[in-house]
């Protein structure tokens, strides 16, 4: 992600890109198995797996795979896993928000820290970095899907709190108690979403150079090697880094 194997062979980046679409479904299929043992295992009936399911589909997961995530919360002897949030700092005061869903919060805690601190960083108190954020919902809407008009009546309908049009898809912002309610009145009249998720987003992005970018990324990748780690969120314009 950083940018740093340009010179690679085939071999080794198709090997590092089986390796990350891996971790990429060990940490969705954590998140079915989570939202189906805590619900209803009909997605039309509990919001939060129905929201893992589309996220599982659209990073191409198997539908054996899904199918076995949500069988798997049935099974009693499954490890109880709770969201837990951590909050610190890298280098260059860069903000960070770390979700988690662990059976474990000490090793969670420990292995954060670790990464920070190896980095020139710190892991902080719950609030050190959550005020610099808003905790909200996102959907975005291919263009072609709906036009701008009807997009804006939808949100405004459901209680959305922001409609964008950006380049290629329509983006809609809601309050983080709202997105369930403003989702299902978008799938009412989709049948899929480009994306939709709870994110946490930076009240104001710090700017650091290309040299500054590339450690972030650095610590966002060994970030998320991490089996716990589900998303993580900076206050610098790197992207959406999940």
């Amino acid at each position: 992600m950083a940018g740093h194997s340009h010179w690679a062979g085939i071999k080794h980046k198709k090997g590092r890109a089986d390796k990350e679409r891996s971790k990429i479904f060990s940490k969705l299929s954590r998140e079915i198995t989570v939202a189906a043992k805590l619900g209803d295992k009909d997605p039309d009936m509990n919001p939060r797996l129905r929201t893992a399911i589309q996220a599982a589909k659209q990073a191409n997961m198997p539908k054996d795979n899904i199918s076995r995530a949500i069988s798997k919360s049935e099974m009693s002897s499954e490890k109880n896993y709770e969201n837990l949030r951590y909050e610190g700092f890298g280098p260059f005061n860069i903000a960070f928000i770390i979700e988690t869903l662990t059976d474990n919060k000490n090793r969670s805690a420990s292995s954060i820290r670790t990464v920070l601190q190896k980095n020139g960083g710190r892991l902080g108190a719950t609030g050190s970095t959550s005020h610099l954020f808003y905790n909200c919902g996102v959907i975005h809407i291919s263009k072609e899907k709906l036009s701008e008009e009807e997009i804006f009546e939808i949100a405004s309908n459901s209680g959305a709190k922001d409609c964008f049009n950006l380049n290629d898809f329509h983006e809609i912002i809601s309050e983080k108690e709202d997105f369930y309610k403003v989702k299902s009145q978008f799938e009412k009249k989709l049948d899929n979403l480009l994306y939709s998720g709870i994110e946490w987003r930076a009240l104001a992005n710090l700017e650091i150079n290309k040299e500054q970018s590339d450690k972030i990324f650095e610590i966002v990748e060994s970030l998320e090697e991490l089996d716990d780690v589900q998303k993580i969120y900076t206050n610098t314009n790197l992207g959406k880094l999940q």
